[in-house]
């Protein structure tokens, strides 16, 4: 123990020769913790307690947070004397001879809770313990500051409760469930002082109690945990029973009030609205044995019953109870004998109050008290499996409650459902079978011989169809349509689309009569069909309950069938003619192994593989379907859309003409033909296609070879100039008349370095000189004009940088024929010229140099204005300054 540095010797409770020789350890801010106001309390008032009971006075400092633990010191004052030293949580010298022995022998005990709380117990408390405890804490602090000491005042009186059991009324300790019984306990008191009691009934059953109800020290009736409904309806109470006697009451007993009943009372004693609890004892009342009642149910074990009659079942009752007990009785059906499995559900019931709960179909009825019976009319299928007969016993109690005592449930009896199958035979027959293919097919299954059926009885069907092979190898059959009981019709996967499109057809002509009708039969439909008839039978629940199937023999659906075959041949009737004259072709048609065939025809022309601008381009010109609808393809001469002519000669013959060929017909001429056959009355089916032999047309001329190029007198221009391009044609071998030439000009442009991009189209002028221009994204115009015969020229007015790139124009020739008509010659194509658009550095700075210098001088003559203003108008005003000496270089009363 040490103390602070330069701290008073004002030490209260210590002795002086205890302090020598102490050195100052501890640091200021320590000390000041330790020198706070303290107050040390134990509880107000006065305890009382009973001889022979144990006395506890807790002892706390308040305000204390030092770093050890507080000391304490206890003394005891008897009457009429002073007090005396009784024990110490420090000084081991402290007690008094007269208490170290209880001390040693562990009767007085100090147990320390806390660094500033202490208890100090006495066990067996003696009259002489009565009196006033002292307990006070040591202190160093350097001035005295709070409460060092406390006082407690401790009565002790006589044992004067007495706790026994009493006489237990008939019936005894054993009883059955169900049947009331009393319990009783007395206790009373002799104390000097005005005590109050109180009193607890509890159930032991093996190491757990249960409180079930009290009676507190104010006169108040709590009820244990589980046991608030059964103190409100009157099932449990506590009774006075005379001055000293307590009565526990359960009117209906239960399986769980099995155990031994205590009697547990306590004596209060209140002073100024604070009560203590002085003493406490307990007493083993008796020990409560309830005894199971016994109840079986039990029923058939095996029933059988026809369908449509009625089904009784008995559920016997066996119990040893004859007091008053209703039973309540329920009906379980279920599919398995195991009545836990989920499923079972309930046909009918009786409850405790004798209502019965059930069906139409269902009846409920007890002969006495001992048996009930289940009555099931108009037994169906359905009602075959296993019931069950489920008991309970239930025991009125207070407030029209009642209590279940025991419940029971049978073994399962099983009842079997007997009933009369329908006879009847079924047979399928192919009513159409086809020869070819897209034939119809028509199947029809009936019903023969029907036997034993009534009116709650339905025939449906099931078409099948197998593949038939010729191996081994087993193939299962497919499922096409299935009709259910309540007539719905379902598809089998691969028959539901053709279903949907009116290829199969499921329908029920007569009342045993089922039809199956494929109205365009493929291969693929080839092979065995069969007809499954099931017969339903009609359920109490207006359902329908399948009962039977029947299988038919299986019908075989087969045709030989061979490749259809098509064979096209073209003869031009006049191999030799010139440009100008008419061209004419006929195409002629046979078929094999195509039924009822009608051909659709289609003239093809191919450019001849000589021809380098587009070589093996196929064109489609003229088409005629099977219907005989012409129809012009790919032909886009709006000058000879009356030029071209396809008709039908004969069924297998057709004849195509081309009035005023001209050179650019050249070609070679197919006739693709298709042979259609018909399916379900306007429909076609396509059957075959084949290809003719072509028909070259090929004109012998010595006439012109036309030429063009591109020329610009200034391929490479400044941005915004005129680009000027010519198309110059030149015309070698014979000469022509300038009027008997006209030319279509197109101009194309590849905006790139390359030719690696689309051409993209600029402008085009037809022979007959209207011209037409594409539109463009940027700002340049154009314009295209013929300058003379031979030279068309092409102008980019405002050029920009977008208009760089390669230019080349096309040209496609016409020439006056002898004949007066104009022939359209082969289309030429000139070589690309590349155009340069470069941009104008002076005049592109020019404007903004021009706007830069403007504004610079605008802002400095605008600066030097603000200056001259500020310099007169602003700043007038003289400044004085005042004159610091120079004896001292600052102020002394800065701080």
């Amino acid at each position: 123990m040490c103390l602070g540095a330069g701290a008073p010797t004002v030490l209260p409770h210590l002795y002086w020769e205890d302090l020598i020789g102490f050195k100052p350890c501890l640091s200021p801010l320590v000390v000041a913790a330790l020198c706070r106001g303290r107050v040390v309390r134990v509880p107000a008032g006065s305890l009382v307690r009973v001889v022979g009971t144990e006395l506890v006075i807790p002892c706390n400092v308040s305000d204390y947070d030092g770093p050890s633990e507080q000391n304490f010191d206890w003394s005891f004052l008897a009457s009429g004397s002073s007090f005396v030293e009784l024990a110490s949580t420090w000084e081991v010298g402290f007690p008094a001879q007269l208490y170290r022995e209880r001390l040693q022998r562990g009767d007085i005990v100090l147990r320390r809770t806390a660094n500033d709380a202490v208890e100090l117990h006495i066990k067996n408390v003696q009259p002489s313990d009565q009196g006033h405890y002292k307990c006070s804490t040591p202190s160093t602090d350097a001035t005295v500051q709070g409460n060092y000491e406390d006082t407690v005042q401790v009565k002790v009186l006589p044992d004067a409760l007495r706790v026994a059991a009493g006489p237990q009324p008939s019936p005894g300790p054993s009883l059955r469930e169900g049947e009331p019984f009393e319990l009783r306990c007395s206790a009373s008191t002799a104390s000097p002082l005005h005590t109050h009691l109180a009193l607890i009934w509890e159930v032991w059953r093996g190491p757990a109690r249960r409180s079930i109800l009290s009676l507190t020290h104010e006169g108040r009736l709590r009820p244990g945990p589980g046991y608030e409904q059964r103190y409100r309806s009157g099932d449990v109470r506590l009774d006075t029973v005379g001055s000293d006697g307590y009565r526990l009451s359960v009117s209906r007993a239960l399986a769980s009030d099995q155990g031994s009943y205590r009697c547990i009372v306590s004596e209060w004693i209140g002073e100024q609205g604070n009560w203590q609890e002085i003493q406490e004892k307990a007493v083993d009342v008796a020990t409560v044995v309830i005894q199971p009642t016994v109840l079986r149910a039990a029923v058939a074990r095996n029933v059988s019953v026809a369908e449509g009659k009625e089904l009784d079942l008995t559920c016997n009752i066996t119990t040893d109870r004859a007091d008053d007990v209703r039973p309540a009785v329920t009906w379980y059906f279920s599919r398995t004998p195991d009545s836990t499995l989920p499923g079972p559900h309930v046909l009918a019931r009786l409850d405790h109050d004798s209502l019965v709960h059930s069906s139409p179909h269902m009846a409920l009825s007890h002969v006495d008290a001992r048996s009930y019976h289940l009555l099931v009319r108009d037994v169906s299928k359905e009602n075959a499996g296993y019931y069950f007969c489920h008991v309970a016993l239930w025991t009125p109690g207070h407030n029209r409650s009642w209590h279940k005592v025991a419940e029971a449930m049978s073994a399962p009896g099983a009842v079997a459902v007997t009933w009369l199958e329908p006879d009847y035979q079924v047979y399928l027959n192919a009513s159409k079978v086809p020869e070819f293919s897209d034939d119809l097919t028509e199947l029809e299954c009936r019903i023969v011989n029907v036997e034993s059926t009534e009116a709650s009885v339905r025939f449906t069907v099931s078409w099948y169809h197998r593949v038939n092979r010729r191996s081994d190898d087993v193939v299962a059959s497919e499922l096409l349509a299935v009709m259910n009981g309540d007539w719905t019709l379902k598809y089998g996967e691969r028959s539901k689309q053709r279903a949907q499109d009116g290829d199969f057809i499921f329908s029920k002509e007569r009342t045993d009569t089922f039809n199956f009708r494929i109205q365009r039969t493929t291969e693929e439909d080839r092979g065995s069909y069969y007809c499954v008839v099931s017969a339903w039978t009609k359920q109490r629940n207006n359902s329908w309950v399948k009962s039977k199937d029947v299988f038919s023999k299986p019908v075989s659906i087969f045709w030989a069938s061979e490749d259809s075959v098509l064979v096209v041949k073209a003869r031009q009737p006049k191999p030799f003619f010139a440009a100008g004259n008419t061209f004419e072709m006929t195409c002629k048609v046979s078929s094999k192994n195509i039924k009822s065939p009608r051909y659709s025809v289609l003239i093809m022309a191919e450019k001849p593989v000589g021809d380098l601008s587009s070589p093996n381009e196929t064109k489609y010109i003229i088409s005629l379907d099977q219907d005989s609808v012409v129809k012009l393809e790919n032909w886009t001469d709006a000058s000879r859309v009356d030029g071209v002519v396809l008709e039908k000669v004969q069924e297998d013959e057709f004849r195509y003409r081309m009035y005023q060929t001209q050179v650019s017909d050249a070609g070679l001429y197919r006739c693709m033909v298709t042979a259609w056959s018909p399916v379900r009355g306007s429909l076609w089916r396509e059957a075959a296609t084949s290809l003719s032999n072509p028909i070259e047309i090929d004109f012998q001329t010595s006439g012109p070879i036309f030429n063009a190029s591109v020329h610009s007198d200034a391929p490479s221009v400044i941005r915004g100039d005129l680009i000027k391009l010519f198309c110059i044609i030149t015309v070698e071998g014979a000469a022509l008349d300038p009027d008997d030439m006209a030319f279509d000009v197109t101009w194309f442009a590849v905006h790139s370095f390359g030719l690696d991009k689309a051409p993209v189209l600029l402008s085009s002028l037809d022979r007959k000189g209207i011209v037409n221009t594409a539109q463009r994204d940027w700002k340049s115009d154009l314009s295209l004009e013929r300058v003379s015969v031979l030279e068309f020229l092409l102008q980019v007015h405002g050029s920009e940088d977008q208009d760089f790139g390669n230019y080349y124009c096309s040209v496609t020739p016409w020439v006056k024929s002898p004949t007066g008509s104009w022939q359209k010659e082969a289309e030429i194509q000139s070589k690309p010229i590349f155009i340069t658009v470069k941009m104008d550095v002076l005049n592109a700075f020019k404007y903004p140099l021009l706007i830069g210098v403007g504004l610079s001088t605008v802002i400095g003559l605008l600066s030097c204005l603000i200056g001259y203003c500020s310099s007169h108008w602003c700043c007038k005003k003289e400044v004085q300054e005042t004159r610091r000496e120079r004896r001292r270089l600052m102020s002394m009363e800065m701080d």
